[in-house]
C-alpha cells in the first residue's frame, strides 16, 4: 500500500516486528528515502525521515535479526544435544507416540499401542513382495479400518515415506543430509536386513521400477558374484512351422559391476532347486500329530508354573492400583504437594504399564507356542504341493519363507534357512530316516510304534530338558 501511495505511515509494536533480516531492514529506510513512508509509529517513539531516526530503527532491526539468529542456533544446538542423546529430534513417525510423562524437550518416543501392530503388518506386506504401496494403503484403510489420531485416512505419500524411513530400524540422520547418523532408544519395528530388502523391492527414490512383466522371483534374489539385483526377462523364439516358443531367463542387472560373469539362469532351473530345498524339509504326516501332542504335553507341565507366574503379577498389579489409588487420596486431602503428586504419579503409571504388558505376555506365551509350532510343520508339510499349483504371488511368498539372502551364482540357488527353519531340516532328515526304517502304514498299532520311536530319538528331542520356547 505504501508503494502505491495509498499509506504514508505505519503502526507497530516495535521494529522487531517489522523485520528480521537485512532485505526487509533496507527496504523500510529505502521507502523513507523516496519519501513514500513519512513516519514508524510505536507505543514508546516515532521514527521519521531523518538520519538519526533512520540510523536508529534500522539498528534496532538488526538487533532484532542478531536475536533471531541466536534463537536459531539455540534450537539447533538443542535439537543436535536430543539426537546425541538418541531421541528422534523430530515429529514422531506412524506407529509410534511421544511419552506423555516424560520431561518437556527430551520426551522418549514409545510405540503407539494402537497403531504400532497395524504398521508392522504393513511391513510384512511389503516384505512378501507381492503387494505394492498402492494396494497395501487400500488394505490399511478399507480392511482394517486404519486411521490416523486425528481421523484422517492413510494416505499414499506417509505409507511411502514410512517404508523408506531408517528409523523403524532405530537409526535416524540428524540434520538431514549432513552424513550425522545416530542410534535411536526407541523400540525398533524392523531389523536393519528387512529395511534393506524393502529399499529394493521399492527401488530407487522409495519409486517402484515398471514392469512390463511380472516375475515370480524379481526382487527377491541377489547376484552371488558381485551382490547386484536379479532381473527377468521373457524371450520369445518363433520357429518356422509356425511354433511359438516361450522362455523365462533369470540374470544380473551387473549394476555394481558391470564385467560380472555370471550367465542365464532358466525359471524351470529355479523351479527345480527350490522343491528340492522343499523335499529336503518334507516331514510324514504322523509326525505332526505326534509332534503336536508332544507339545501340548509340555503344555500341562508348564501350566502350574505359568499360573505361579501370573498369580504373581496379578498380585502385584493390584498392589500398583491401589498406590494409585492412595495418592489421588492423599493429593485431594493436600498432603503432598502438586510436583510431588505428578512425580509419582508418572512412576506409578510407568510400572502400571509395565505389569499389564507382563501379565498379557504370560498369558498369551504359550498358546503362541503351540500356534507357531504347528503353522511351522503345516507350512513344511504342504510347502512343495503349495509351490507347484499356486498363484505367482504364492510362489513368492514362499520362496519368502524358506530362508534370507537368497543368492544366485552359477546357475545354482542359495538360500540361508532362517532360524525358525533351520532346526527343521535336522528334524525333517530325522524322521525321514526313521519313517524309510519303519515304513509305517496307516495301522493303529504302527503308528503307536512310530510315536514311540519318535519319543526315544534324542535328535528330536534334545532340548527336552530345558523347555525353550520356539521362536517365530
Amino acid at each position: 500500500m505504501i508503494e502505491r501511495g495509498e499509506a504514508q505511515g505505519i503502526l507497530v509494536w516495535h521494529p522487531n516486528r517489522l523485520s528480521r533480516n537485512a532485505r526487509d531492514t533496507g527496504w523500510v529506510i529505502d521507502l523513507m528515502d523516496q519519501g513514500k513512508l513519512i513516519e514508524v509509529v510505536t507505543p514508546s517513539q516515532v521514527f521519521r525521515n531523518t538520519p538519526n531516526d533512520k540510523f536508529l530503527l534500522n539498528l534496532l532491526c538488526s538487533q532484532a535479526k542478531l536475536e533471531n539468529d541466536n534463537k536459531g542456533e539455540d534450537v539447533k544446538r538443542g535439537l543436535k544435544k536430543k539426537a546425541s542423546m538418541g531421541l528422534y529430534p523430530n515429529h514422531t513417525p506412524l506407529g509410534y507416540m511421544n511419552d506423555p510423562y516424560g520431561k518437556k524437550g527430551l520426551k522418549e518416543i514409545k510405540p503407539d499401542p494402537e497403531c504400532f501392530p497395524l504398521v508392522r503388518r504393513m511391513f510384512d506386506l511389503m516384505l512378501t513382495g507381492n503387494y505394492s504401496v498402492p494396494q497395501i494403503m487400500e488394505i490399511a484403510n478399507k480392511e482394517w479400518g486404519f486411521r490416523h489420531p486425528n481421523g484422517k485416512r492413510l494416505a499414499r505419500t506417509t505409507l511411502y515415506r514410512t517404508f523408506t524411513l531408517p528409523f523403524y530400524y532405530s537409526m535416524f540422520e540428524f540434520p538431514q543430509g549432513s552424513g550425522n547418523w545416530y542410534e535411536g532408544k526407541h523400540r525398533p519395528m524392523i531389523t536393519a536386513e528387512e529395511y534393506d530388502r524393502i529399499q529394493i523391492l521399492l527401488g530407487r527414490k522409495g519409486r517402484p521400477r515398471p514392469k512390463s512383466h511380472i516375475f515370480e522371483f524379481t526382487g527377491l534374489l541377489k547376484c552371488g558374484e558381485c551382490g547386484s539385483t536379479i532381473t527377468a526377462e521373457e524371450k520369445i523364439k518363433r520357429q518356422k512351422n509356425g511354433n511359438v516358443h516361450c522362455y523365462i531367463y533369470y540374470h544380473c542387472t551387473k549394476r555394481l559391476n558391470p564385467r560380472c560373469t555370471q550367465r542365464n539362469t532358466e525359471v524351470k532351473d529355479l523351479h527345480r532347486q527350490i522343491t528340492g530345498v522343499i523335499d529336503s524339509l518334507r516331514i510324514p504326516p504322523e509326525f505332526h500329530e505326534w509332534a503336536m501332542k508332544w507339545f501340548r504335553v509340555q503344555h500341562e507341565k508348564e501350566s502350574e508354573g505359568r499360573n505361579a507366574l501370573l498369580a504373581s503379577q496379578q498380585r502385584e498389579y493390584t498392589l500398583c492400583v491401589k498406590k494409585l489409588d492412595g495418592l489421588i487420596d492423599m493429593r485431594a486431602a493436600g498432603q503432598i504437594t502438586d510436583e510431588e503428586f505428578t512425580a509419582k504419579k508418572s512412576d506409578l503409571t510407568k510400572e502400571k504399564h509395565r505389569l499389564e504388558e507382563f501379565l498379557a505376555d504370560t498369558g498369551n506365551r504359550v498358546d503362541r507356542w503351540l500356534e507357531v509350532a504347528d503353522d511351522m510343520f503345516t507350512f513344511v508339510r504342504l510347502a512343495k504341493e503349495k509351490f507347484e499349483t499356486g498363484s505367482l504371488e504364492l510362489k513368492r511368498q514362499i520362496l519368502s519363507c524358506l530362508g534370507s539372502k537368497l543368492s544366485l551364482k552359477d546357475r545354482k540357488l542359495t538360500i540361508d534357512l532362517e532360524n525358525a527353519l533351520l532346526p527343521m531340516r535336522t528334524v525333517a532328515q530325522e524322521v525321514q530316516a526313521v519313517s524309510e526304517r519303519l515304513e509305517p502304514l496307516p495301522d493303529p498299532v504302527n503308528k503307536r510304534e512310530n510315536e514311540r520311536v519318535y519319543a526315544r530319538c534324542p535328535v528330536l528331542l534334545r532340548d527336552r530338558d530345558s523347555n525353550p520356547e520356539p521362536t517365530a
